[in-house]
């Protein structure tokens, strides 16, 4: 009998498992139960995809042999559980996209935060080395998309703790694990746990020939590792903590230098040399030079791409001076340590705007930056009654604001020369935008119209 699939969601790991499983000749189903982009539909039309969107046809679906969901569709949703009840195998796009990649290897980099700016770093070491390299997951191109329509050696893929879930039998050539904090807990009971559970999952079906990057510094990350020992070769990372490893490591030294070393090949990088500043960009690079040291890149090739790479967009990304005040997007901070690690890297006063929907965050970590940094705090949200309590004798000023224009125009009149206002909610952005990017391109679109053209800077 002929393979069914269905997909749910037409997002962008949605359309590529379709088109991935119409190339491989199965038959194939997507259904959407919004709006599909429209270049997504343009896509699945040239290859013959037959696709629903606006609603669900529940027995259509039900009718798959197997089907692969969309990392935004919670568990909870009706047509999930209707899924759920009916035994159907629900797996995610890198599962599915897995299955094709014809022996190409994979670089996969997963944790609550520094994710992004770590696999487009590895992403552009390895494409900087003329290696065969397409990025993709959560950034970049739809996973499965470039399997079907494209030839590589290596996939470079941010991989979310909701993909995780859906991974059985997928294996990380090499894994890279950043960190483990709480996030999303409310897709996981509001249980820590289970949530770590679902991070460890990127060392599922590892063998002693790969490799699995770690933070030594994280104390979750080295109790689990305690608890599961995984079989890959371990490479961890560190500036605080004394984890050596015979495969391999890398240390941060207190001048600012780091050795990563993997078998007998070894870099040194002066951190203050890199364009990407902070604790957190020395842990992201620290990552990235032992998983590509693992992959096979020159020592060299490395250094060169490290020192050459520009900051992520919408992570602590300078948008421009005004009146000396440095305007700075972290929009991509959407929770808590996050935030923690944007606070450390600030060496100027801070106008902090934060706020959004809330995701059972703990704001006690950032108390203390808080208070010896932040001058004034803008509330950004639809509701902030948490931030104004958690903040109130913490910083000194904290005013409440219901919108985008209402939030800068109380930043700026509260920002001095010398000062940066910086943009880190702290929190999901989908009570007043479409996503976090929606937000870091209004808040960066607003500073360059009202700040910075007509001053021509």
């Amino acid at each position: 009998m002929k393979r069914r699939i269905a997909v749910l969601g037409g997002g962008i790991s949605g359309y590529g498992s379709a088109i991935l499983a119409k190339k491989m000749g199965l038959e194939v189903f997507l259904s959407d139960s919004g709006k599909i982009n429209p270049e997504y539909r343009r896509r699945m039309d040239q290859w013959g995809v037959e696709y629903e969107e606006g609603g669900h046809s529940v027995e259509r679906i039900l009718s798959a042999t197997e089907v692969v969901k969309s990392p935004g569709i919670p568990e909870s949703a009706p047509i999930v559980r209707a899924i759920r009840e009916r035994g159907i195998p629900v797996i995610s796009e890198i599962e599915f996209a897995g299955r094709y990649i014809d022996g190409a290897k994979t670089v996969c980099i997963t944790g609550s935060n520094g994710k992004t700016t770590t696999t487009s770093l590895i992403y552009r070491i390895m494409s900087d080395a003329g290696l065969r390299v397409a990025l993709g997951g959560n950034i970049g191109e739809s996973f499965a998309y470039s399997v079907a329509t494209g030839e590589y050696d290596w996939y470079v893929l941010e991989i979310s703790s909701f993909q995780l879930d859906g991974m059985y039998r997928f294996r990380a050539d090499v894994a890279v694990l950043m960190n483990i904090t709480p996030d999303h807990l409310d897709r996981y009971d509001h249980c820590f746990q289970n949530y770590v559970d679902s991070k460890m999952r990127i060392t599922q079906n590892q063998t002693s020939r790969d490799w699995f990057v770690y933070s030594a510094d994280d104390a979750t990350i080295r109790a689990e590792i305690e608890k599961r020992s995984p079989k890959a070769r371990e490479l961890p990372f560190m500036a605080k903590s004394a984890a050596a490893s015979g495969d391999g490591d890398a240390f941060l030294e207190p001048d600012g230098h780091f050795t990563a070393r993997v078998g007998d090949r070894s870099i040194e990088i002066d951190t203050s040399r890199m364009q990407i500043k902070g604790l957190h960009n020395s842990y992201n690079a620290m990552a990235a030079a032992l998983a590509t040291l693992a992959a096979g890149v020159a020592p060299d090739s490395i250094r060169r791409s490290i020192y050459g790479f520009e900051p992520v967009e919408h992570r602590l990304q300078p948008v421009g001076t005004a009146g000396g005040v440095l305007y700075i997007n972290d929009s991509k901070a959407t929770n808590v340590d996050s935030v923690w690690y944007a606070l450390e890297s600030m060496t100027r006063p801070l106008v902090w705007i934060a706020g959004g929907t809330d995701k059972g965050n703990d704001y006690g970590p950032l108390k203390e930056f808080a208070r010896r940094k932040v001058h004034t705090l803008v509330c950004m949200g639809v509701d902030n009654a948490k931030l104004l309590r958690e903040f109130d004798g913490v910083v000194p000023e904290i005013i409440s604001t219901s919108s985008l224009d209402e939030a800068m125009a109380a930043a700026v009149k509260a920002a001095r020369p010398g000062d940066a206002v910086l943009l880190s909610p702290a929190c999901a952005s989908f009570d007043l935008f479409k996503n976090y990017e929606n937000r870091g391109e209004l808040f960066a679109g607003w500073v360059r119209t009202h700040l910075l053209e007509p001053q021509k800077q």
